[in-house]
């Protein structure tokens, strides 16, 4: 039986329905400031804390409910005659119910040029040691954090009782909840303290968004959850198209990042988290048509990035041929109209993608009884170590080529050869157990003629025979990190066919 709540929130949600609901089924309602005030106003009785305490809120409120007759009435076990004769020797009442939730930290903190002192202040100190109590004495105290549970809370209620299994899952969101906001405060310090250091204990503050289809395969269950960063994908505004999948997810993301190296007009195709065309040209229409002649076949299915507005004659262009999702900063009206008729087709806008993209925290990857976690791949500067090696150097056209390969070389899973030209990709190889293999496969993949080319490798060149397979392809120039026991080889065979080569002292390794 349920004779006294304690009600204290800052999301008012479907607040004042459930308060009359307990107060017409006879239960006693303790609550505080602002929320007493709601109450009253709605015509539900009420009793304040400091008149219930007999001791007024302090330090504009920081200071109230922090007192034996509210925590002793929440802990007291009610299957422990002590606990009980403790309580009722000091006059106090059982609290057999606690709805709270906590200051707007989140909120507040996601606010442009919010000042430290303010984020203090939304700290809730009170609530999370309310919830805390009250999930622990769960067996004896519903608790409630989420207005979600409102009304299942009352059905239950009115059939007689909660159940101890009801009980013990609302206490379980309690503690997910506290503890996901005692991280996003430790987070909110580490980053305003600028602190780059791995943290001796850390706490991810994750929030679950949806459940998924399936994950990477349909045996697989999965779900998106939402981290305290930004830019964020999950932010992304869906406009039409079926629900994101896992792996729309993940090859979003990797499209996102290459489309985000460049300041030109740029049109990326993804395929399984690797890129199967990348172009830069004046506009977006002549880009997509350069990428997509890079590997037509695996641009089937695959995930388009592009960083600039879509216009009608982009989509014209695209909606040709079957793509699962296209990412862009804006879609125009028209554009829109014309992408209507693939209703499957997922559109999603990002307006972070008109910018450069800075990925913020750190790079995790999950592994048996742990993470592995990293910063993440980027540097101001890519070629401030870099230096040619042979006594030819490139041309200003093989520069740009040179260049143009080594950012979207960064994105492609090692063994890592792209052929590139000065606004595209020709071939690509990707992910060979041997650097050899990947230059041949990438010279398989082109479907012009790689004479002219400029190649772009992630790791160094171990031994001279990639260098014979790449000049037989008629590559002129080639970027590599530099760094094996063969390197004078490399470059004797490099000098051999009149080859200019870069070495760029980093290392550009995806897994």
């Amino acid at each position: 039986m349920i004779k006294r709540a304690l009600i204290s929130v800052s999301d008012k949600r479907g607040l004042v329905d459930f308060a009359r609901e307990l107060d017409n089924l006879g239960v006693e309602i303790l609550s505080t400031g602002g929320t007493a005030k709601v109450l009253k106003e709605s015509g539900i009785n009420v009793i304040d804390i400091s008149q219930y305490t007999g001791f007024p809120e302090i330090m504009d409120g920081r200071v109230k409910t922090l007192h034996p007759l509210i925590h002793g009435g929440i802990l007291a076990r009610r299957d422990n005659p002590k606990d009980l004769e403790a309580i009722a020797s000091l006059g106090i009442k059982p609290i057999d119910m606690v709805v709270v939730n906590l200051y707007p930290f989140e909120t507040t903190i996601k606010k442009e040029d919010v000042k430290l002192e303010e984020a203090i202040e939304n700290i809730d100190i009170g609530g999370p040691t309310l919830l805390r109590a009250s999930a622990k004495n769960y067996k004896d105290v519903i608790v409630i954090v989420d207005p979600e549970d409102y009304s299942s809370v009352i059905d239950d209620i009115k059939k007689g009782d909660i159940s101890q299994e009801k009980r013990f899952k609302l206490a379980k969101k309690v503690f997910s909840h506290t503890a996901r906001y005692d991280a996003l405060i430790a987070e909110y310090f580490d980053k305003i303290s600028q602190q780059k250091n791995f943290q001796a204990e850390w706490t991810l503050p994750l929030r679950l968004i949806k459940t998924l289809r399936y994950g990477e395969n349909p045996h697989q269950k999965a779900a998106l959850y939402s981290i305290n960063e930004a830019p964020s994908l999950i932010d992304a505004e869906v406009l039409q198209g079926k629900e994101m999948s896992f792996n729309n997810y993940l090859d979003t993301h990797s499209a996102v990042l290459i489309a985000s190296e460049f300041k030109e007009p740029v049109c990326v195709i993804v395929k399984h988290n690797n890129p199967c065309g990348v172009a830069i040209a004046e506009n977006l229409k002549l880009a997509y048509k350069k990428a997509f002649e890079c590997d037509p076949v695996s641009a089937f299915g695959g995930i388009i990035a592009f960083n600039r507005t879509v216009d009608k004659a982009v989509a014209e262009e695209i909606v040709h041929t079957f793509y699962e999702v296209i990412i862009a900063p804006e879609f125009d009206e028209e554009a829109l109209q014309v992408f209507s008729t693939k209703k499957n087709l997922r559109l999603l806008k990002f307006p972070a993608l008109f910018h450069e993209i800075k990925p913020s925290g750190f790079d995790l990857k999950r592994i048996l009884g742990g993470f592995i976690v990293q910063n993440w791949d980027a540097l101001e500067d890519e070629f401030s170590q870099a230096k040619v090696v042979t006594k030819r150097k490139p041309s200003q056209e093989e520069w740009r080529a040179l260049k143009f390969a080594w950012k979207v070389c960064k994105h492609v899973k090692s063994n890592a050869i792209v052929y590139a030209k000065e606004d595209r990709t020709v071939g690509l190889g990707i992910g060979q157990t041997s650097r050899v293999f990947s230059s041949k496969v990438g010279a398989m993949h082109a479907l012009s003629s790689l004479k002219g080319t400029v190649v772009a490798s992630d790791g160094f060149f171990p031994f001279r025979d990639n260098i014979d397979v790449l000049a037989q392809n008629g590559v002129t120039a080639i970027i590599q990190p530099g760094g094996s026991v063969r390197d004078q080889e490399v470059i004797e065979a490099a000098e051999q066919y009149g080859i200019a080569m870069v070495f760029t002292g980093i290392r550009h390794f995806r897994h």
